[in-house]
């Protein structure tokens, strides 16, 4: 029987662990395409806010360091659909790097991938299709926004091969998914300045932290597969150690904050608010409890959606 060699197996359709239950990728989405929105995660949205936000936050600064009443809603746009796309490319990229060390981990074995639901072959084009879809969104911004989005290729590149052999590869993925915060501020002047390198720190630094907290539900598949995360690095200090990282975050978001003139006090308002939040994550934070570590980590998109529409806030009020 002819098949097309997109699809290997469309009957293999089991979701994995830490997927939104219910969600409707895997209730109405036609058979043959859930491999590949799981491959993308669109079934793990929270994926795709934690590379977003930083973008909108950045986006926000710029506005009020440039008098604007809001943020431009045609980059928020342009920033939401690139995210979603690129994230996706990162996660089939990883997958496809990581094929064989994720057949070793329960959360993971069930992926596309390793399941055999999709074939290499088919992972390696739709990898190609989600690029191209991102360089249509970065096509859209200056040219300086486009050189520094391509810059951040490196960092994405690299990302799965760090925890074969680096006990922090959430350094380099803060490095990949922090980028945004440098975006939104060159989409609006065309050129960087210190307080968006300081919020780009801030997210590097925040990304580990949450990382971490996610890393907490793959401890012992981890180790017997012989994969290296923050997590097991910290071991029983993990707690002390993802609330260094808080702090050193929101240190840095109010060193931004500081750089800009007109930040007043909605958006330090609203920094309250998020960093009260990350508090809350360390407080209620269990290193033998993987289910609460989900619950954890993808609290911080409504902690990033606080930062967001304070600091939208305090530009629209001024």
């Amino acid at each position: 029987m002819f098949r097309l060699p997109f699809f290997r197996s469309p009957f293999a359709d089991k979701s994995v662990p830490d997927a939104v239950t219910g969600h409707w990728v895997d209730r109405n989405a036609p058979l043959a395409l859930r491999p590949y929105l799981r491959l993308a995660r669109i079934e793990r949205p929270i994926g795709w806010w934690l590379l977003l936000l930083p973008c909108w936050w950045s986006a926000a600064l710029a506005a009020i360091a440039s008098g604007a009443a809001y943020p431009d809603p045609v980059h928020l746009a342009l920033f939401l659909v690139g995210a979603i796309a690129m994230r996706g490319a990162g996660s089939t990229y990883n997958d496809i790097v990581d094929r064989d060390l994720d057949a070793q981990v329960a959360r993971t074995r069930d992926r596309p991938l390793p399941s055999g639901a999709v074939s290499l072959r088919a992972a390696i084009a739709f990898v190609a299709l989600q690029c191209l879809i991102g360089l249509a969104v970065l096509l859209q911004f200056n040219g300086f926004a486009i050189a520094l989005g391509f810059a951040s290729l490196g960092f994405v590149a690299l990302y799965p091969f760090m925890k074969r052999f680096f006990w922090m590869p959430q350094i380099v993925l803060g490095f990949a998914f922090a980028w945004g915060a440098l975006m939104g501020w060159a989409a609006v002047f065309g050129s960087l300045a210190l307080a968006p390198v300081l919020l780009y720190l801030a997210v590097v630094i925040w990304t580990i932290g949450y990382d971490t907290i996610y890393a907490l539900q793959d401890i012992e598949d981890d180790e017997i597969a012989g994969i290296k995360s923050s997590a097991r690095l910290f071991g029983a200090w993990v707690r002390e150690a993802v609330a260094a990282c808080y702090v050193a975050a929101v240190a840095l978001l109010v060193a931004a904050l500081a750089l800009v003139e007109g930040a007043g006090p909605i958006a330090y308002g609203a920094l309250a608010l998020f960093a009260a939040h990350l508090a809350w994550q360390v407080v209620t934070l269990d290193r033998e409890d993987g289910a609460r570590a989900l619950r954890l980590f993808r609290s911080n998109r409504d902690a990033g959606l606080v930062l967001f529409v304070g600091w939208s806030l305090a530009a629209l009020i001024g």
